[in-house]
């Protein structure tokens, strides 16, 4: 089960053909000076501890796993430079923003366009992928690790 989550996700990522790297989690981020160079935008899958439901004895059982997707892109500059203050027409003391386009927070859009690839995304095991929780890691100095959270229903059956 978790083998056909990673290869539809896989598969559905590179589909994209935004994302350049796939592989599976192995704290690639906390060492990434020491380990080999992985071309960026990357996804890193996740999967957390699953525990089984036992729907009959020994032979078919049930779960709803998690997967965490580390989306790890290049820090590419400071966001507020991407913003223009401005005097509004309006007002002499009231300010608007205008969003340039382009730059750094284009890579805040990948999760979603990510999450639009991978809803209700199923196998033979697993069926109605769907998002949970986003987290952002601003741990690092050169790359954000985004973090999406996404849970399915799965089944194993033995026999």
């Amino acid at each position: 089960m978790i083998r056909e989550i990673y290869e539809k996700i896989r598969a559905r990522l590179l589909e994209l053909g935004e994302i350049k790297y796939v592989d599976l989690w192995n704290r690639n981020v906390e060492f990434i000076e020491q380990e080999e160079a992985w071309a960026r935008p990357a996804v890193f899958i996740e999967f957390e501890p699953v525990k089984w439901d036992c729907i009959e004895s020994g032979y078919e059982y049930h779960a709803s796993p998690r997967v965490r997707l580390h989306i790890v892109t290049d820090w590419t500059a400071d966001a507020s430079e991407e913003f223009d203050c401005r005097l509004s027409p309006d007002s002499a003391s009231a300010s608007t923003q205008e969003k340039r386009s382009g730059g750094s927070l284009d890579q805040l859009d990948l999760p979603v366009r990510i999450h639009g690839a991978l809803t209700g995304l199923s196998g033979d095991c697993f069926c109605g992928l769907d998002l949970e929780e986003s987290h952002t890691n601003h741990d690092h100095e050169d790359i954000l690790d985004t973090v999406e959270v996404y849970s399915c229903d799965a089944s194993r059956i033995l026999g």
